[in-house]
Order: structure tokens, then sequence, then C-alpha cells
């Protein structure tokens, strides 16, 4: 069995709704980065110092030649764009996919938010597109990550070494997670408490 293609969809729970990313999002996600750019990007890319320069990412996402399907996460709350996180790496026939290229505003770390946009994009991978296998991957060096993924119920799967370079030259190890369809009723159950709990 091959799993669906992910198709451009709005997602929407309690906190935050997931919408395709479009460069028309660039300018609000830019000022919701405010002052925290280098901080937010510090794990993923050279730092946008310029709206133009977050709308080349987004480009690169839209009309690159790697095959994305991203969205832009919106706080509920206040209508606004408080980032962005991306299906990757799909591969139906294999019925596998990656959730990476995630960031967030600083005002939403350490909240439901990506929480929420997790529990949303893994209930629509396994139960709506029916894939098997989700993974993430992440900077040895970004433990803050590690720990999120973590604690969406992943399991850490092993270390790649000089996986990638780096945005100043350098190279990164990256650490990998994955959930497999049987592990997800599980993770669903805790990851519902945990947001039912605020």
């Amino acid at each position: 069995m091959t799993a669906k293609p992910p198709l451009p969809v709005v997602l929407t729970g309690r906190h935050v709704r997931l919408e395709p990313l479009t460069l028309d999002h660039v300018p609000a996600l830019y000022a919701a980065l405010g002052a925290d750019a280098a901080e937010v990007f510090r794990w993923i890319r050279p730092y946008p110092r310029s709206v133009e320069d977050l709308a080349g990412y987004a480009d690169t996402l839209l009309n690159g030649p790697d095959r994305y399907l991203a969205f832009v996460v919106v706080d509920l709350a206040t209508e606004q764009p408080v980032g962005w996180t991306t299906y990757l790496d799909i591969q139906e026939e294999h019925e596998r996919l990656e959730i990476g290229w995630t960031w967030y505003a600083r005002t939403h770390w350490r909240t439901g938010a990506n929480t929420e946009a997790k529990l949303l994009l893994l209930t629509h991978a396994f139960e709506d597109l029916g894939y098997g296998r989700v993974q993430w991957k992440t900077d040895i060096n970004n433990e803050r990550s590690q720990n999120a993924i973590a604690r969406l119920g992943a399991r850490r799967e092993g270390v790649l070494r000089r996986q990638v370079q780096r945005g100043d030259g350098s190279w990164r190890d990256s650490v990998y997670f994955g959930m497999n369809v049987d592990e997800w009723p599980a993770a669903r159950a805790r990851l519902t408490e945990r947001l039912a709990k605020g």
C-alpha cells in the first residue's frame, strides 16, 4: 500500500491553525521574529536579517528543487503567524515522511503551539494520508529541539555524522528520531492529555 501525497490543507486545533505557507505571510513572520532572529535560527540556517532574507527561505520551501509542504503556524488567540513547520523527504512508496524546517517566535517557545502543531501534523500524516513512519532530525548540539522531539513520543534512533553543513561552514552531526504508526496511538493520547492540561 502506498501513502497519499500530502496536499495543501488547513489543519485547525484549539490554539493554533496550520495553513499553507505563502510569501504573503513573510512580513508578519519576520515581525514575529523581532530581535530574536539570531537565536531562533541558531541551529537552522544563517538567520534572516531582513524580510527579503526570510522570503528567500520561504521561496525555497515553495519553489525550490526539493519537495516540501510548508505550513505557517497561526496563533488563534491573536490570528498572527508565529512560525512555520514543514513536511519534507516525502516518500509515499515507502510510507515515510519527515517533519522539520520548523521554527517559532521566541514568544511561543515552551507553549502549547509546538505540541498542537505536531499533533495536527502527525494526525494528518498517520490517519488521513496513511503514512507508516514520521521522522525528525536536528543538530546534535540543539538540546532544546531534541527534548521537544522526544516529548512528542518520538524515539531517538541514531546520529548521522557530518550530515549537513551549518551556515557558519562547520559540519553538523544530525540526531534522528522516528515514530512508527503502531506507536502513534499512545503518543496521540499523551499529546492530547498534555494539551488538555494547558
